[in-house]
């Protein structure tokens, strides 16, 4: 087989990628591991910034996501006694829509056979081949059978343990990296939440998040050392622990009810420079990692996507070559900016077992600055509506 463009990966990056370059009559093909039921399958974020709204709009496949995405006008910071709101729509104008991730994905894969794009799931064995030259190629097997795609170009939308970021020789390679000592234990549960917008909470004992799916699901959060287990933690357990650390204000509008999932995630800030190498360009958690707090992860991926759909456009209908090598600056000078505002929030949000008395007095006149200063205020909600692309 042959194509113009061979993406790896069709979680959102990978199909928004693949719609994006049909669109501007780029041929592409989309490899995937998984099954889609398994694709779908998958529990994430749900917070979009402008950029990742946009790009639906523009594909005009924004009309489930207008019809049933809550938009936002800000969000609350809580220090068990008191809620700070940040009024992120007076502040920048802008805004945020809660829409899950898993329904981005079925949106994009159900626009796919209509719109061409064609996406083959079930692959193993993918392997690059030849990405420092201008003729590389995938190899990957399906139904048993060994097959190989050529390509101008290929992009890596597969995640942090995909096989596209291990293609790009360790020489050229710098990787960042920072574990933090605890997880997230996420409870999912069809009750209406407990505030219409998000709390991140800071308790003495650890942080809380209180999030939502629609007006009547709700996604729950409390960090945990990562020593625990899922088993541990019944529902009834979590939805005390929650009360306790969202403060009075929260617990008292908080509905319980059984539990549709629950996991425990672990959470790392990670860069991985360069995200082009020779014909190879990388997109999405294949390049970077940020903890969920400030929900970055899948709009930053958007936002890598739309400079790699602007850079491939350019190059096949403007033989422009400067924008692909000019794809990975581009791309990591906002990864870094989105770093560093989820890695800030999530030191201001949680409590490390390395901080003591001055850590907790710096977080404690920091949540007070926020409170009683527009401009904190304005900075917080600039970076969580979405810096600019």
């Amino acid at each position: 087989m042959k194509t113009q463009v061979a993406i790896i990966g069709a979680g959102p990056a990978g199909l928004l990628l693949g719609h994006l370059l049909k669109a501007e009559g780029i041929d592409c093909v989309v490899l995937e591991r998984q099954t889609p039921d398994y694709v779908l399958g998958r529990i994430r974020a749900g917070v979009l910034e402008q950029i990742t709204v946009g790009l639906m709009a523009r594909l005009g496949l924004d009309a489930r996501l207008k019809a049933e995405g809550l938009v936002e006008e800000g969000f609350n910071l809580a220090d068990g006694e008191r809620l700070i709101r940040i009024d992120v729509a007076n502040l920048t104008g802008k805004t945020v829509v809660v829409y899950g991730q898993t329904e981005i994905t079925r949106d994009l894969m159900d626009a796919a056979p209509e719109r061409g794009l064609q996406v083959i799931y079930g692959v193993g064995d993918v392997a690059l081949h030849d990405i420092e030259s201008e003729t590389p190629h995938v190899t990957y097997a399906v139904d048993g059978s060994q097959q190989r795609i050529d390509a101008r170009f290929i992009v890596g939308c597969d995640g942090f343990h995909g096989p596209s970021r291990k293609a790009i020789p360790a020489s050229v390679a710098r990787e960042y990296e920072r574990v933090y000592p605890f997880g997230w234990l996420g409870i999912l549960a069809d009750v209406p939440p407990c505030n219409h917008e998000l709390i991140y909470a800071n308790h003495e004992r650890g942080f809380a998040l209180a999030s939502m799916r629609s007006h009547t699901r709700s996604r729950y959060y409390v960090d945990v050392p990562l020593t625990e287990k899922v088993e541990d933690w019944s529902d009834e357990r979590i939805w005390d622990e929650l009360a306790v650390r969202l403060g009075p204000e929260a617990a008292a509008n908080m509905t319980r009810g059984p539990s549709i999932e629950k996991s425990i995630a672990p959470l790392r800030s990670y860069v991985f420079e360069p995200m082009r190498h020779g014909s190879l360009l990388l997109c999405g958690d294949a390049a970077h990692i940020v903890p969920p707090t400030g929900a970055k992860g899948l709009n930053l991926a958007a936002s890598d996507v739309h400079y790699a759909a602007e850079a491939l456009s350019g190059y096949f209908k403007r033989a422009d070559n400067d924008a692909i090598t000019g794809y990975s600056a581009k791309a990591l000078a906002r990864v870094w900016k989105s770093e560093r505002f989820s890695w800030s929030l999530t030191k201001l949000m949680h409590r490390f077992p390395e901080d003591g008395p001055f850590e907790r007095a710096m977080q404690v006149a920091e949540l007070e600055y926020i409170a009683s200063s527009k401009a904190a205020q304005t900075s917080i909600a600039e970076n969580y509506v979405g810096l600019p692309v």
